[in-house]
């Protein structure tokens, strides 16, 4: 029930997901920032609040300092001299200092000081009315007044001061504690954040991902897989249309094999009798032939066993893309397997006076023998197509720790330059050489990586040690049905 609501409020569209995201990603921050704001706030209100008391309540207490000396000074003075305006001084200043005293009862402060300052304002009213009632001289009791008035005038200006700091300390410590805060939100906000980022990152990566991964598929022409993006409604729309158009592919590639597989089994009847009709002439079956007959019918034969091939490269290619990653592995071995290949070509290479080099050591295997056939047929085809007449190809296989590593070279012109990074290419075809009156498919190497690929190998155009092409194939010694080389014991 929750993910079904959860999935409601789910955007759509990648935009609505894109939004959201950045709106989930900022609001922490927003929040934060605000909260931070809102105890800054704070504390520079509680700062002002303590410099404008503290200087307020400074001014006042020296102000009632000043004030009790000038009550004090104006009551001596009346005494000794007598005469009225100083007797009006006295009062206007204790009327002073009671204002003062009041002003500083609305100020914070320490709950001691009100009783300080009542006892204050009743001492100074006392002391005013003794001084208006002494006829001559300051009485001791005026004088012990105007002494208890100086004292509780400095003890306000210390409790004001302690006041102050104590204010200020706590201003430190409240500091402090939203330093401390902060530091914490930031360090919670953090995660939550990268939480966040990590959580929509996977909510849009991962359907473009799928996307990005389906057209490398696609790219690639690997279209087994069918396709299915999760995400946004617009980018489901896309995967849709990406699924549609790799089943499109594949009735394609379906119908290009069918093609094919009926093309070639058509082409294979009348070639077999082309095949068997030049092997009579050659051997006289129906009457002897002249030389230039003979010559004649050879070239027939020849051209035809090369037709044969490539008509099985077509068949092997269509076979294998539509069935692909299916192996027949079995074990056997390898140096049988490379002369009768050879044996399949002697035609061709005795009318051209080609000579193999044969270093192969008799390896068991374990893997498929008909694709490994293939493998090295097309490869000895190849070289024989482009070695020169009286040249020679050399067939070598070793094994390396648990790997066989077969070698294919020719004497012949080797490899172009430019044709080098697309000579594994389906039906790249690169300069047919001179004198070579078939031109092949284009499929033969193709299949060559194919079929090696899938055994779990490795083939490369070398360079370096012969002068014309050389082809090194590396697989396992042992392959797996699904390709994979098997680890030794």
């Amino acid at each position: 029930m929750l993910s079904n609501f959860f999935s409601a409020l789910r955007p759509r569209s990648l935009t609505g997901l894109m939004a959201l995201a950045f709106a989930a990603v900022a609001l922490p921050l927003l929040l934060g920032s605000v909260g931070a704001a809102v105890q800054m706030r704070d504390l520079a209100a509680a700062s002002e609040r303590l410099v404008l008391n503290g200087v307020l309540a400074t001014r006042q207490t020296q102000a009632i300092v000043r004030q009790v000396a000038a009550m004090e000074r104006a009551a001596r003075l009346y005494q000794i001299l007598g005469r009225p305006p100083l007797l009006e001084a006295v009062e206007q200043n204790r009327r002073a200092l009671d204002t003062t005293l009041l002003e500083l009862v609305k100020l914070p402060g320490d709950p001691g000081r009100e009783q300080l300052i009542a006892s204050l304002r009743a001492t100074a009213e006392a002391a005013a009315t003794a001084t208006a009632s002494t006829a001559s001289g300051v009485s001791a009791g005026t004088v012990r007044q105007f002494t208890e008035m100086s004292r509780a005038a400095g003890d306000l200006s210390r409790l004001a001061a302690d006041q102050t700091q104590r204010e200020l300390a706590e201003l430190r410590g409240e500091t402090e504690r939203v330093r401390r805060r902060l530091y914490w939100q930031a360090a919670a906000l953090l995660p939550v954040t990268l939480g966040l980022i990590l959580l929509f990152t996977r909510l849009i990566g991962r359907p473009l991902g799928q996307i990005d991964a389906a057209i490398s598929n696609i790219g690639h022409g690997e279209l087994a897989d069918p396709i299915a993006v999760r995400g946004p409604t617009d980018l489901k729309a896309l995967g849709r249309q990406l699924e549609w158009l790799r089943q499109r592919l594949l009735e394609i590639a379906d119908e290009r094999n069918r093609f094919l597989r009926h093309m070639s089994h058509e082409l294979k009847t009348p070639l077999a009798n082309i095949r068997e009709g030049s092997e009579l002439l050659i051997e006289g079956a129906v009457g002897g032939l002249a030389p230039e007959q003979r010559e004649v019918a050879g070239i027939l034969r020849d051209n035809s066993l090369r037709l044969q091939r490539l008509i099985e490269n077509l068949l092997s290619y269509s076979e294998w893309q539509a069935r692909r990653g299916k192996l027949e592995i079995g074990e056997f071995r390898l140096r049988p397997l490379v002369e009768a290949t050879i044996e399949s070509h002697q035609l061709a290479l005795a009318a051209r006076d080609i000579r193999i080099e044969l270093d192969v050591a008799d390896l068991q295997l374990q893997a498929d023998r008909d694709k490994l056939r293939l493998v090295i047929d097309n490869l000895l085809s190849n070289a024989i197509k482009f070695t020169p007449d009286g040249g020679t190809i050399t067939l070598r296989a070793t094994q390396e720790d648990q790997r066989m590593r077969l070698d294919v070279a020719d004497t012949g012109p080797g490899v172009a330059a430019h044709d080098r990074d697309h000579i594994f290419d389906a039906f790249y075809q690169g300069v047919t050489p001179a004198g070579s009156l078939v031109r092949g498919t284009g499929i033969g190497l193709s299949v060559v990586q194919e079929f090696v690929r899938a055994q779990g190998g490795t083939v490369e155009l070398a360079a370096g040690e012969f002068t014309g092409a050389h082809f090194r194939v590396s697989m396992p010694m042992v392959v797996h049905a699904d390709g994979v080389e098997s680890q030794p014991s």
